[in-house]
């Protein structure tokens, strides 16, 4: 406890840090007070049609994302995951389309380019979300519910929901240029932070009751716990491989001198496949989800239910398929070799160039399968303690979208501030070692 305030302190002596975390802190907030800012023309006194729609399912999910929004037919109702789908989409067409692989090679001004092609995409996608979620509402909420009606309703609602989610975007990009962390990541963690307490009060209800009562519900907050400390473990991975294992790894046990490491994780691209499997899953659902409960059925009904098995085998899929494309983006074998060799480096048993790429390319497609599974398996692992009885918007808290998310985020911010702690010779926030976030492009979300 001592250690604790005595960082605290060195944190508040630290100007440039404090203002930081205090702006951080300011542009959250502005966030959260947006949510509850309801769409003009709507009555905010009747929405518990459509809060009891979000309570569960996959509208549950996209409730959680943008942290109530959804549910509260709010200016910021449709979040950041249309800013997260148009990134997707960008960074696909960077492997396909030779245009948007030479803009990739252009450094700091292609970047800019491709950022402004993700902005005019999002734009886009949500000029078809918005209309699309003012159906919903019309086909949710009783027709008194609606003060203002027709097109201008629908024109005006269009501009508004638009115009919210980039804002949001905006106070994201604020967050990363002058505050602490990723600032879009931030954001989707502090709308999943806002649910919990309600899933968890949810959860605590049901549980006395029905069967099990307290000592259920005490059991499941210590396997909570556990699957948080798991996924800790997951998110951070192994930082960097033993050569005498990487041998074993490719069929050649020989190996002999010190004791030397390769600089490769089994969960190198981190939480974003479970973002792109997710966002793409999202698309989808929610025009199906629209429709009226009759005109789900078969091949529909099967991929809208978040607990049914061709949903979650898809998911899986998608999240393997995902970690391999995401690791192929964000490590390059060749360019380790080169800068390997114009450093002097190299691997003991292996020849220089070529070789070389072979070697490190045939671990890291070995060590990314156990890595994408673990990784699919933590993703639909809700689902598994949905079956067992956990209320649905507490399962989404067992692995899954949302805690990854949660920790990967944490782990990340807190580094930052331990990066500035060190840096002006403080000590960190862990005595035992340095908090590992996720490096590179996997940190943003």
């Amino acid at each position: 406890m001592k250690s604790f305030i005595e960082t605290i302190k060195n944190i508040y002596k630290i100007e440039d840090l404090r203002n930081r975390i205090t702006y951080t802190l300011g542009i959250l907030l502005i966030y959260r007070l947006g949510s509850y800012v309801v769409l003009p023309g709507v009555d905010p006194s009747q929405l518990e049609a459509l809060q009891r729609q979000t309570s569960e399912g996959i509208l549950g999910l996209l409730n959680m994302f943008s942290g109530g929004a959804f549910a509260n037919a709010s200016i910021f109702a449709l979040g950041i995951m249309p800013y997260i789908s148009a990134s997707i989409v960008v960074q696909l067409l960077t492997i396909a389309v030779p245009y948007f692989q030479r803009m990739q090679r252009e450094g700091e001004s292609g970047r800019r380019k491709m950022n402004q092609i993700t902005r005019y995409l999002t734009v886009l996608i949500l000029v078809v979300q918005a209309p699309t979620y003012l159906a919903n509402l019309h086909a949710q909420l009783p027709e008194s519910a609606f003060v203002l009606k027709g097109v201008f309703f629908q024109v005006s609602s269009v501009i508004i929901l638009t115009s919210g989610t980039m804002f949001v975007m905006w106070l994201g990009e604020r967050i990363t240029d002058k505050g602490i962390g990723n600032g879009i990541s931030l954001i989707i963690m502090i709308g999943i932070i806002a649910r919990m307490p309600f899933a968890l009060f949810a959860e605590f209800i049901s549980r006395l009751d029905g069967a099990g009562g307290l000592v259920a519900f005490l059991m499941e907050i210590v396997i909570l716990f556990m699957v948080f400390m798991g996924t800790i473990l997951l998110v951070q991975g192994t930082r960097r491989i033993p050569v005498q294992y990487a041998k074993r790894i490719v069929g050649n046990k020989q190996y002999g001198g010190v004791r030397q490491y390769i600089p490769l994780k089994v969960n190198a691209a981190g939480v974003m496949p479970i973002i792109f499997a997710q966002a793409l899953m999202f698309i989808p659902m929610m025009f199906i989800n629209y429709a009226s409960a009759d005109s789900i059925r078969g091949f529909a009904a099967a991929f809208t239910n978040p607990y049914g098995f061709w949903y979650n085998l898809l998911m899986a899929i998608m999240i393997i398929l995902f970690t391999y494309f995401y690791t192929a983006i964000t490590i390059n074998p060749t360019q380790m070799a080169e800068d390997m060799k114009k450093n002097g480096g190299f691997i003991p048993g292996v020849k220089p160039g070529r070789k070389t790429v072979e070697f490190l390319d045939t671990i890291m497609s070995r060590i990314t399968l156990p890595g994408s599974i673990f990784l699919a398996l933590v993703a639909i692992m809700p689902t598994f303690a949905a079956l067992v009885g956990v209320n649905g918007q507490f399962a989404q808290f067992y692995g899954g979208t949302s805690l990854l998310i949660l920790v990967g985020v944490i782990l990340d911010t807190l580094q930052q501030v331990e990066s500035h702690l060190l840096m002006r010779h403080y000590d960190g926030l862990m005595k035992t070692g340095r908090i590992k976030g996720r490096t590179g492009s996997a940190a943003a979300i």
